[in-house]
């Protein structure tokens, strides 16, 4: 395990520590002012020379006979602080057996350089954790992308980037609370372990529950314990859930993620798109990342592209998107019509793969990719929307939308199915397709029918991916730079 010689050096000094009467890892230390309260307050500080106790990582470390000048970083940010033998008698030469890596607390005031750097004049120090590993160097030590995935722990002590991309996704869903709270909704939680999953196509990840004898699925969506409270009588209502996809790894899907899902009574998905219109124009004036440059409050760059958020959004029909890339109306095209256009353009249609399925594919190859801007894709195939209702005044669409920017899916959203008996002949349309080798239909839920056989309102509903938002807010290229512990291949 400390096989490298400086980690047998590390394991030797820790034991010169003990012997010295050093206790390496105590319980607690009082931090009276973190480097950002340090930085904040600088002026009164140095003014009333007012004892200060701060505590952080050792990053860096430069000796000057008797004199040492230490980095000390903490989730904030970093300070210099100051250390002399003539101050710290004794304990000077305890200083001399840490290393980078280590955690301390200190004791001193704060002062200016003659370079004008703030830095704490240290009159005692207490180690706190002794660091058994070097830290990987700082330029060549932690670029590999799979390390800094596997070794998150290391990548946040490393790059300073990272751990910004995280604290803006913190703020990012605090703000979307906010919104939210602000409008009336309020926050519930539903199981993330379910007899019967639902609300989305995708295949499950499997448990068997020990007491009860019988199997569990981790939720693939919240949706249909969400409609069942609103069926319950609260009209508005959100959950920021965990969900979870035994599906594949790439770019923009892990198979666990978090996603935002908000019910509306009485709405349906026009109101819908109005609310994320309004969240976004809110999340771009009160979001920012200290990492990547922004030009103006309705805008961002990601990757490289200068995406425009001005309200209102682009809306497209599904089929009018595809008749622009494909050249042709499908909207009344046979299944053979649309599987031959999927073999041109080299799709590969696998088993079950029914009509809508298909005409999904080809929207996914070759439209999604050039839908930049922010858009709403509208009116979905009925046979992929079993949830939504259909749009009026044409009974093969429903009242379906998808969000896209830079050629990304954000959200799904629908003016919600609530007629009982009609949810019931889609979900046995989907049981078809099922039988037929599509494994992503959704299967028949009676529990959930029989609570819409007790009424509920007209209802809009909104999916939003968290993680691929904050992709856009933080610059990010994968999904696995926006999540701290992200599914790898062994």
């Amino acid at each position: 395990m400390f096989d490298t010689e400086q980690e047998k050096i590390r394991i030797k000094k820790l034991k010169l520590l003990k012997e010295k009467g050093v206790i390496p890892y105590p319980y607690k230390f009082k931090v009276t002012y973190t480097i950002q309260d340090i930085q904040t307050k600088a002026p009164e500080l140095i003014a009333k020379k007012k004892s200060i106790q701060s505590a952080g990582r050792i990053t860096a470390i430069r000796g000057h006979g008797k004199t040492i000048f230490v980095d000390l970083q903490d989730r904030y940010g970093k300070i210099q602080i100051y250390l002399q033998s003539k101050l710290l008698g004794d304990k000077y030469e305890i200083f001399k057996l840490l290393d980078i890596g280590d955690f301390i607390g200190v004791k001193g005031e704060l002062f200016e350089t003659h370079t004008k750097e703030l830095t704490i004049l240290v009159q005692d120090f207490t180690l706190l954790s002794k660091s058994l590993h070097p830290l990987p160097e700082k330029w060549h030590g932690l670029q590999d992308k799979e390390i800094r995935y596997r070794k998150r722990h290391l990548d946040l002590i490393m790059n300073p980037d990272v751990k910004n991309v995280f604290l803006t996704k913190v703020k990012l869903i605090k703000e979307i609370r906010n919104f939210l709270d602000n409008r009336g909704f309020i926050e519930v939680d539903t199981p993330i372990l379910q007899p019967v999953y639902g609300g989305a196509f995708a295949e499950p990840f499997k448990s068997h529950y020990k007491a009860l004898d019988r199997d569990f699925y981790l939720r693939i969506s919240d949706e249909l314990y969400l409609k069942k409270l609103i069926i319950g009588g609260l009209d508005k209502v959100y959950e920021f859930g965990k969900d979870f996809r035994n599906e594949g790894i790439d770019r923009l899907h892990n198979p666990e993620f978090t996603q935002l899902e908000l019910y509306q009574a009485y709405a349906d998905y026009e109101d819908i798109m109005q609310i994320v219109e309004q969240l976004f124009k809110n999340l771009l004036t009160k979001i920012t990342c200290p990492t990547v440059k922004r030009e103006g409050k309705n805008e961002i760059t990601y990757q490289g592209i200068k995406i425009k958020f001005k309200i209102p959004w682009q809306r497209t029909t599904f089929f009018d998107a595809l008749k622009k890339y494909t050249g042709k109306d499908l909207k009344n095209s046979d299944i053979s019509e649309i599987t031959r256009i999927a073999e041109e353009n080299e799709i590969l249609i696998l088993k079950g793969y029914h009509r809508g399925k298909i005409l999904n594919s080809l929207f996914e190859t070759l439209v999604q990719p050039n839908l930049i801007e922010p858009t709403f894709i509208i009116d979905y195939p009925k046979d992929i929307s079993p949830l939504a209702k259909e749009k009026r005044g044409d009974p093969s669409l429903v009242e379906r939308f998808e969000l896209f920017v830079a050629g990304i899916e954000l959200g799904n959203a629908f003016s919600e199915l609530n007629d009982p008996l009609e949810q019931l002949e889609r979900f046995k349309s989907q049981q078809e397709f099922r039988n037929k080798g599509d494994l992503d239909a959704q299967i028949m839920d009676k529990d959930f029918i029989e609570a819409l056989e007790f009424g509920m309102p007209p209802t809009g509903g909104l999916g939003l991916g968290i993680d691929r938002i904050v992709m856009l807010f933080t610059d990010s290229h994968s999904i696995r730079d926006v999540i701290l512990f992200p599914q790898l291949r062994t």
